[in-house]
């Protein structure tokens, strides 16, 4: 092992102690909210540049893990309290019904709302069932907060029917909840029609999965 070898191990060791003890505390502790995962994420990160960086430019690198760990942890914790909230009670609302509410990996909210509670074969009419879960997603909204509405088709119909199929339906979810106080500044609707199906459409079930829409929140990131 040559003399820069030597010299660059306690470098990556102690970046190595410094990212294993964040990311222990992380397996640990299964129970952890999305937020918190994404804090130690961003620390495990974030402590291994730190040290190489702190290293690299003369410093110690014990004292640059720690640094780079720290702000690592803000960097990763891009999910905040009250998405992380928003999302509890979206889950609680939809539990059992087969909607899915998901964190995505941009740290966007998603809720998707299968055609059982969403919309029947060729219409854009909210179904009945659906109106709670939409009242449940605008109720203590952030006004900054911003929210995308997708709709999507199953291939019945033709493209041309169902592009524009698609988009009545965004704009049918899109004018519920700006009846229910939401900004339609903050709003953006979309309609992808059979483009983007999530199942086969050789069969009703698989057709009714793709007859779907997608609502997104997220929130406007901080200038730098």
């Amino acid at each position: 092992m040559n003399t820069h070898s030597l010299r660059q191990r306690p470098t990556l060791l102690a970046a190595a102690l410094a990212a294993a003890l964040f990311a222990t505390g992380c397996a640990e502790t299964p129970q952890l909210s999305e937020r918190q995962k994404g804090t130690a994420t961003g620390a495990a990160a974030g402590a291994v540049g730190g040290a190489v960086l702190s290293k690299a430019t003369g410093g110690k690198a014990a004292t640059g893990a720690v640094i780079g760990g720290a702000l690592g942890a803000v960097a990763g914790n891009l999910w905040s309290k009250r998405m992380e909230e928003k999302r509890a009670e979206m889950q609680r609302a939809t539990q059992g019904t087969g909607i899915d509410v998901v964190k995505t990996q941009d740290n966007q909210l998603k809720v998707n709302v299968p055609a059982d509670f969403s919309f029947d074969v060729g219409s854009a009419a909210i179904k009945p069932q659906m109106r709670p879960v939409l009242d449940q997603f605008a109720q203590g909204l952030d006004p900054r907060m911003r929210v995308t509405v997708i709709g999507h088709t199953d291939n019945t119909g033709g493209p041309e029917v169902n592009n524009r199929l698609s988009l009545e339906r965004a704009a049918s979810v899109r004018d519920y909840l700006r009846n229910r106080g939401l900004d339609t500044s903050r709003m953006i609707i979309n309609g992808r029609g059979e483009n983007e199906p999530v199942a086969a459409n050789d069969t009703p079930a698989g057709r009714a999965q793709n007859r779907r829409v997608e609502i997104f929140l997220s929130e406007p990131q901080a200038a730098g």
